[in-house]
């Protein structure tokens, strides 16, 4: 195993890292096993408030520098997201470099496994894009600081069934807000991405008495959905789902930047509320909502289900006392929308100021 040295990032990624607002990381470890062919970046971005948690992303990416700024980037989202569940935790993510179907191999794993051991604790690893509960049972066998694992192994096994509950609860709180009942009986939602979390999504909703506009680039997911669930509406992509008439509630569970330049003025729901990740393409965004009269739940709030699910492995898995934790995802989307009234800003911004204030108060007490 080696360490690929600091000065052989860009001056592009050091200049990230240390002097924007998309730094301030306290620690960025890049792994290199040349007999595996591994190359790994470990980002801690925060630990104010406990060990880094977040998932290992194994992604073939267009350069080494991509790699790193996705690491730093959704290792900061990671601290939000942590801070906002309640989980003692800080933010952390690591990113493989290359393509898992090509390059991951049962010895490669287990040399990224010693890298997070070596962290002494210090960062937490799960599932992420391109890496699955097998592999998380393979990194485990070298390292302690492996969740996401298979029950088989002692862990939660898939955590897209608490992030589908999660993501309700926010739904509800959010219809509790704006129409002042929190039951989704008789909306129109539209669910973008019906795989791993969209389909327990779409299971909940139809529970719950709700008109279901699905689509996804994945025939055979919406084809799954539509046999079991016949009263189910399919459309043919993203953009007639969004342009749907009636729609009250926009669903995001796919890829990234769903809400953007081209989508949000055409959007006609009146809710946005979704389990992808960094739905808001670019700052600015989630002033355009507001301005359109559409009420924003924060994405990493509202999807922390998952989260919750593969921390509780720390402390021994009790999937009762974990749904118990989502629940909460209900009130602490209500007090992110009290904030933002109160504040007079978008609720993201809002979510962004209580995850910094409970961040900021972990760090001054601990050096009280």
């Amino acid at each position: 195993m080696g360490v690929t040295t600091v000065t052989e990032m860009t001056d592009g990624v050091l200049h990230t890292l240390f002097r924007t607002e998309q730094g301030g990381h306290e620690q960025v470890v890049l792994c290199q096993d040349r007999a595996t062919g591994l190359k790994a970046v470990i980002a801690i971005h925060s630990t104010a408030l406990g060990p880094a948690l977040g998932g290992t992303r194994f992604h073939a990416y267009a350069s080494d520098e991509e790699a790193v700024r996705d690491a730093l980037n959704l290792s900061r989202g990671m601290s939000y997201k942590n801070a906002m569940a309640g989980l003692g935790l800080g933010g952390g993510k690591a990113v493989i470099i290359g393509d898992p179907d090509v390059i991951k191999t049962e010895e490669l794993l287990l040399a990224y496994g010693r890298f997070v051991e070596s962290l002494g604790g210090r960062y937490v690893t799960a599932c992420d894009v391109g890496t699955f509960v097998a592999d998380m049972d393979v990194v485990a066998r070298a390292t302690r600081w492996a969740t996401g694992r298979s029950p088989e192994n002692g862990g939660a096994g898939d955590s897209s069934v608490l992030t589908a509950y999660g993501v309700f609860q926010g739904m509800r709180a959010s219809a509790q807000h704006l129409w002042g009942d929190p039951t989704l009986r008789g909306r129109k939602v539209g669910v973008v991405g019906v795989g791993k979390v969209g389909h327990y999504l779409v299971e909940h909703l139809l529970e719950d008495g709700a008109e279901v506009v699905i689509t996804d680039v994945r025939q055979e997911s919406v084809q799954r959905i539509v046999d079991k669930h016949p009263q189910v509406t399919a459309v043919a992509d993203t953009d007639a789902l969004i342009r749907t008439e009636g729609l009250d509630i926009y669903a995001p569970c796919a890829l990234g930047g769903a809400l953007n330049d081209d989508s949000v003025p055409v959007l006609t729901a009146k809710i946005v509320c979704g389990a992808a990740n960094n739905q808001l393409a670019h700052p600015g965004i989630e002033k355009d909502l507001e301005d359109r009269g559409i009420l924003y739940a924060p994405d990493y709030v509202v999807n922390a289900g998952g989260v919750i699910q593969v921390a509780d492995e720390l402390h021994g898995f009790d999937f009762d006392r974990c749904k118990i934790q989502a629940t909460k995802i209900f009130d602490t989307t209500l007090e992110i929308f009290a904030r933002a009234k109160a504040d007079g800003i978008p609720p993201a911004a809002a979510s962004d100021r209580i995850a910094e204030q409970r961040m900021a108060e972990a760090r001054a007490a601990r050096t009280a």
